[in-house]
């Protein structure tokens, strides 16, 4: 989308998506989205002790 002036200088703008509202989780995706974070944190656990250890 653009418009033109009077000189002829031409203005682009973005074309904007549609907007929506999101849908609040299913207990099944809020269980998914707590196993995610439990594996995340055990991950980040190990890597910083193996950076203590090796240090």
């Amino acid at each position: 989308m653009y418009t033109t002036d009077d000189q002829g200088i031409l203005n682009n703008y973005a074309i904007e998506p549609t907007v929506y509202v999101a849908a609040y989780p299913s207990f099944e995706q809020q269980k998914r989205y707590a196993f995610q974070a439990a594996i995340a944190t055990v991950f980040l656990s190990a890597l910083v002790l193996t950076a203590f250890w090796v240090s």
